[in-house]
């Protein structure tokens, strides 16, 4: 590894989560973030390719049990390092955990005492949910953090405790139209990312809309499959 190739590491390193100072681990950089305590190892392995090692798979975006990625190019690494910093936020249980501490002595005796706390709650979910799809509506693309809106796949209100109401797998994040139609039970989602329509919205309406079969939600984890269940059972609209 040279200096200079060295330098555009650990710069990627910052500028995608892993602000920790990098540590030299096994003729590579170990990268660390303050936000969580998985380690990935970069190393050189030819003429600007890298491997990328974590030491849980679901870190780097994959499920077949390999904890290493190679990529070649710059451009990338920061995809995968932006990846594995976004999982790395977001595992089970740590939004839960964040919103626990955080909301630990607020008093939750009134109505509004109560919409504090879940106020808490939800924007801890829309930072989880805006780090884990890198800032995009996860259907169409689109890139406007302050149009992107924070769906439950299960409904705040139908979860059984904080840690299904925080999971990070029970979210999309999704352009205000298409929040709007998901929400409403309008269009849902396969377990494979398919989207769903509902044989009550009408064609004209669903045309104006912009609401096509190519409508695709890509890189949906096993985890999101129990949510998008009990979408497609109890949310989505069905003809009497």
């Amino acid at each position: 590894m040279t200096p200079l190739d060295r330098l555009r590491i650990e710069k990627a390193a910052a500028d995608c989560g892993f602000e920790m100072t990098p540590a030299e681990s096994g003729g590579g950089l170990e990268l660390r973030s303050a936000h969580f305590p998985e380690a990935v190892v970069v190393r050189q392995v030819g003429l600007a390719a890298f491997a990328v090692v974590a030491p849980n798979p679901l870190l780097l975006g994959v499920t077949d049990g390999a904890g290493t990625v190679t990529v070649t190019g710059f451009a990338a690494l920061y995809d995968v390092l932006r990846t594995a910093a976004a999982h790395g936020r977001t595992q089970l249980n740590r939004v839960a955990d964040e919103f626990h501490n955080e909301t630990a002595g607020l008093p939750r005796t009134t109505e509004a005492e109560r919409l504090v706390v879940q106020r808490v709650g939800q924007n801890l979910f829309r930072a989880a949910l805006l780090n884990y799809w890198q800032g995009r509506c996860c259907v169409t693309g689109l890139d406007i953090g302050e149009l992107l809106r924070a769906s439950h796949i299960k409904p705040w209100a139908a979860c059984d405790s904080d840690d299904e109401r925080l999971d990070v797998f029970n979210g999309l994040l999704l352009a205000p139209h298409v929040d709007a139609l998901f929400d409403g039970g309008w269009v849902s989602f396969s377990n494979d990312g398919r989207i769903l329509i509902s044989n009550v919205l009408p064609a004209a309406a669903a045309e104006q809309l912009g609401v096509t079969p190519d409508w695709t939600i890509r890189n949906l984890k096993p985890a999101h499959g129990r949510y998008l269940a009990f979408h497609r059972l109890h949310e989505l609209r069905k003809a009497p």
